[in-house]
């Protein structure tokens, strides 16, 4: 897969993990976290525009603040959900 394709990929689970959150259906998060990574893995070495490579590293950074809080709540999902935006997004930069 391209930079690209990897990142609508985080940015769908993303958005898969913050709808759940929301509605309090927490039992597969722990499946699209694990997959999650293994895309930005995946990324983390692929062929990436210089554009996209400073808001990779962000979401790296968050990625793994919000991995490692397990306080499943609003404020979690809204931010979760605000990187999914923001991938999706950027993905054309990748």
């Amino acid at each position: 897969m391209n930079a690209q394709d990897l990142t609508l990929n985080i940015a769908v689970n993303l958005g898969r993990l913050g709808r759940w959150v929301a509605d309090g259906k927490i039992a597969r998060i722990s499946r699209f976290m694990e997959e999650t990574e293994n895309y930005l893995k995946q990324l983390e070495v692929a062929p990436k525009s210089e554009k996209f490579n400073k808001t990779f590293e962000i979401f790296k950074q968050k990625f793994s603040t919000l991995k490692n809080n397990r306080n499943y709540d609003d404020t979690w999902a809204e931010e979760i959900l605000t990187w999914a935006n923001i991938l999706t997004h950027r993905a054309k930069l990748a």
